[in-house]
């Protein structure tokens, strides 16, 4: 088999596999090219995705490079991909899989966090299934694993009976189960098997010790396959989802959120993979294996409005705890409540298409952003709204510490939204969203009778509401800081947080002056490079979740019209399987930055929720349910 293509993959082709502990990503060719076990965030042993020698998985006939189809199974994380030889057809399926039933009672740490048991847990495994559905095919593959992203060799033992084992130096380890004839050679295994019509073969990496370990048999490889199916196809059934064309971009997107969440604390990942450039060749590279306090309030609005309330409750879970660790809120957190998030470059990776450096750990986690008690605050708002008293009423005193502490922020700068490693400025956005975190709090004061705290906070609000109409807009126009006339998609929030009417001409006229000056080929770009300054070099391209809430701030002003043609035109516009990226070049359909990114499919379940709203504003139904969560405030 020869070596790995040098060529990198379109990050839009990549499929996504999760079993909600750990993710792999699969290219088209038939390569796992990311893999990090047993946690997202832990280190890869595969890791073909940002250096071509830092380890993979290959399955595919023996000559043939590209297949002929590739799709998820409907309602699942299971891909299934379909290759054509010259001699016959043959299927392949690839999941992390998900037994059926664990022990009641769960972990220690599960346990002392609150976790609910649930009957399904992860494998521990990557399974790989074929089936020949027409006559004859042989099937290859090659499990070259490198451990601590690339820098620790494979020493393997075994290879007879279907079983190897891959070891490191610092301890790790793999084990690989397969009805395949397998070569050890090197640091590689490598296994061939022909298949003729109906006749199915397996190969798996398994990496718990405690766990079942991979297959023995096609037989039971293919049963497992089949409990990972049912298992998604369950979850997904106990959503609310209407009857719509777009339904199937709301499930895809769903799944994503599932499945970049981590089931033993309930955090969600922003996305699965470390590094993939923002700009091509260049040096914005994030780690974003780690749960954001600011995706919270667009992920409770979006599991909530999709009837995912135990994901939700899950998911507030772990921000409560977080706060509760220590009030000093922090803009993002570990997947397990982890607070040190040191960045570092491993520059032995050449980068994913050369992008250097790339980075673990993210330097930006204590970083000073004002927007954090806004979006903690309001999604304590909506949890408690959607809930209607049915969930556990949060603590009290943290709100009351975190409303103060946002209080406290107020005459200070920051960096943003956007994490800027510029100097600190007065940003709007962080403005609005001190002003969302002591509106909500005076909200939710008044709900459990503190009326004196609520108006005094209130008041507060009402304060900074003023200055920031008085020194943050221009010309009708709100822009991007107070020392600046630049704009900021971010902006695009303001009628999203109900600080104005949508009818106040400033949130027309700014929604307007983004769509104008702040789109490259009619997408948006989160700020203007030359403009602001972010203490880095180099271009960006569109930011995906700005040009979806384009389209939900569109909406929000009564332009309908050209809501939902944005909108069609950003659904068009996703990657191979129907992921997004966290940015997309306006000019060739390139997806750029982490993939698949929760922040775009959070916002691509608000834009579409607004443009069927608006279809089906008459009619009741899922837009009575839309119009009771977080995108349609009435009452905010």
């Amino acid at each position: 088999m020869s070596s790995l293509d040098d060529r990198f993959p379109p990050i839009g082709s990549y499929g996504f596999l999760s079993d909600c502990h750990t993710a792999a990503l699969v290219s088209f060719a038939g390569t796992v090219e990311w893999l990090c076990f047993p946690r997202f965030d832990s280190p890869s042993a595969f890791a073909a995705l940002l250096d071509r020698g830092a380890g993979h998985m290959r399955l595919r006939p023996k000559g043939v490079v590209v297949p002929i189809s590739r799709r998820y199974v409907p309602g699942s994380l299971v891909i299934e991909t379909t290759w054509v030889t010259e001699t016959g057809w043959v299927v392949v399926k690839d999941a992390l899989t998900i037994a059926e039933w664990v022990p009641a009672g769960g972990t220690d740490s599960d346990s002392r966090r609150g976790r609910p048991q649930t009957a399904h847990e992860s494998d521990c495994s990557l399974l790989r299934t074929m089936t020949c559905i027409d006559g004859e095919v042989e099937m290859e593959m090659e499990c070259l694993p490198r451990f601590d992203y690339g820098l620790e060799g494979t020493s393997w033992s075994g290879g007879d009976l279907g079983e190897a084992v891959a070891a490191s130096a610092d301890g790790s380890s793999l084990q690989l189960t397969s009805d395949m004839e397998l070569t050890v050679d090197g640091e590689a295994v490598r296994g061939t098997v022909r298949l003729r019509e109906d006749q199915s073969g397996f190969c798996a990496v398994s990496w718990s010790e405690g766990g079942l370990g991979g297959p023995r048999s096609a037989p039971e490889a293919l049963e497992r396959i089949d409990s990972t199916e049912e298992f998604w196809r369950e979850w997904l059934r106990d959503g609310n989802f209407p009857d719509h064309p777009w339904r199937i971009h709301l499930q895809r997107s769903a799944l994503v959120l599932k499945g970049l969440t981590y089931t033993p604390t309930g955090a969600i990942v922003a996305a699965p993979t470390t590094s993939l450039p923002e700009t091509p060749g260049g040096e914005r590279n994030w780690d974003y294996r780690f749960s954001w306090i600011r995706d919270s309030t667009f992920s409770l609005w979006a599991l909530h409005t999709l009837g995912f309330d135990q994901e939700a409750r899950d998911f507030m879970r772990f921000i409560v705890d977080v706060c509760r660790d220590s009030r000093d809120l922090q803009i993002m957190y570990g997947i397990g409540h982890e607070r040190d998030l040191t960045e570092k470059t491993l520059d032995h990776l050449g980068g994913y298409g050369g992008a250097k450096p790339v980075r673990i750990g993210n330097g930006a986690y204590n970083q000073r952003q004002n927007d954090v008690w806004g979006s903690l605050l309001d999604s304590i708002y909506l949890h408690e709204k959607a809930l209607r008293g049915r969930g556990t009423q949060t603590d009290r005193e943290l709100i009351r510490y975190q409303v103060e502490a946002a209080i406290e922020a107020w005459p200070h700068p920051d960096q943003g939204i956007w994490e800027s490693r510029g100097e600190p400025q007065h940003y709007v956005s962080s403005k609005l969203m001190i002003w969302v975190a002591v509106d909500r709090g005076a909200r939710l004061a008044r709900t459990v009778g503190f009326d004196d705290i609520a108006g005094e906070w209130a008041a507060k609000a009402d304060a900074f509401k003023a200055e920031i109409l008085e020194r943050g807009v221009r010309d009708g126009v709100f822009r991007q800081h107070y020392e600046t006339d630049a704009l900021d998609a971010s902006l695009l929030l303001i009628p999203l947080f109900r600080f104005l009417p949508p009818d106040d001409p400033r949130v027309a006229a700014t929604v307007n002056a983004i769509a104008a000056d702040l789109t490259q080929h009619g997408l948006v770009c989160r700020y203007k490079v030359e403009e602001t300054d972010d203490g880095l070099q180099g271009r960006e391209g569109t930011f995906l979740i700005c040009s979806f809430w384009l389209v939900s701030a569109l909406s929000e002003i009564g332009e309908r019209r050209r809501a939902r043609q944005l909108c069609e035109r950003l659904l068009e516009a996703a990657g191979w399987l129907d992921l997004y990226a966290e940015e997309l070049d306006a000019a060739s359909g390139q997806h750029l930055g982490n993939f698949p990114q929760a922040f775009t499919h959070l916002a691509l379940i608000n834009a579409v929720s607004h443009v069927i709203a608006d279809e089906q504003r008459e009619d009741g139904g899922f837009t009575a349910v839309f119009s009771e969560m977080g995108g349609v405030r009435e009452d905010a």
